[in-house]
């Protein structure tokens, strides 16, 4: 099972709306399967702030999360999603790693 298809199965947890998880490693320069980008819409972030959104999703992913490098997130309520209906671009990276040099 791919880190992107465990990530999935992690925030199946969730019981999202819609989920999105994009693999955006190559935009880096730490390898492969190392950066993702997640589209969460859960019922189950109503009421709560970002932080608190984020901590619920970090939760969900238990271990997971110690086999990646950096994960974007994106969490929305449905009437969140249904008023904006996309998420954010993510920006280029700027490098930091090793390899850059």
């Amino acid at each position: 099972m791919s880190k992107r298809e465990h990530l999935q199965s992690a925030f199946a947890a969730l019981h999202p709306e819609h989920l999105d998880v994009q693999d955006e490693s190559h935009m880096h320069s730490r390898g492969l399967e190392t950066h993702y980008k997640a589209v969460i819409v859960s019922p189950q972030f109503e009421g709560l702030n970002a932080v608190k959104r984020h901590q619920k999703v970090y939760g969900a992913l238990g271990d997971v999360m110690s086999q990646i490098h950096a994960l974007a997130l994106h969490t929305y309520t449905p009437q969140e999603w249904a008023a904006q209906g996309i998420a954010p671009e993510s920006p280029t990276c700027r490098g930091g790693s090793k390899h850059d040099h």
